[in-house]
């Protein structure tokens, strides 16, 4: 699929504040409710739009505190990338995985209480996984910035 410049405009829109309604998006796109609808319809189709979510304010939950864990396998085959990977998913403190290239096979973005709650994470559930050669912690100071917003 083709984006055209209002398709680009209704997907900012809808990324910066998905709550607007129909009516809105019109005006502010000089397109009928209709043409709106049918627009996003599309886009849900398409997968262009994949889905809508609510953002949670961590630190008002009490997981302010965010580690990006670098880790190690001690072997990648097929096998135990398979197994580290269906054991990570399922770790409700693990926000997002990505298997890079580099030193580290992966890289955890993880949001847990405090420093306490890292380390029993860490002790009972991350380095219980099999295969895990290594990890390394760094903690989040600031964030500087955070946005889901896809430049498009």
């Amino acid at each position: 699929m083709t984006l055209d410049s209002i398709d680009k405009k209704l997907l900012f829109l809808l990324q910066t504040d998905s709550k607007k309604t129909t009516k809105e998006l019109s005006l502010k796109l000089n397109l009928s409710v209709t043409a709106v609808y049918e627009r996003i319809k599309k886009l849900e189709r398409e997968g262009i739009i994949d889905k809508y979510v609510v953002l949670v304010n961590r630190s008002k939950v009490e997981k302010g505190f965010v580690v990006f864990c670098h880790l190690k396998l001690i072997q990648h085959t097929k096998e135990f990338i398979a197994k580290f990977e269906s054991e990570v998913v399922k770790l409700k403190e693990v926000l997002e995985c990505h298997h890079v290239s580099g030193d580290y096979d992966y890289i955890l973005k993880i949001v847990v209480k405090d420093m306490e709650a890292y380390r029993e994470f860490l002790v009972t559930k991350l380095t219980t996984l099999q295969h895990i050669g290594s990890t390394h912690s760094t903690f989040m100071i600031s964030e500087v910035k955070s946005t889901t917003v896809v430049d498009i």
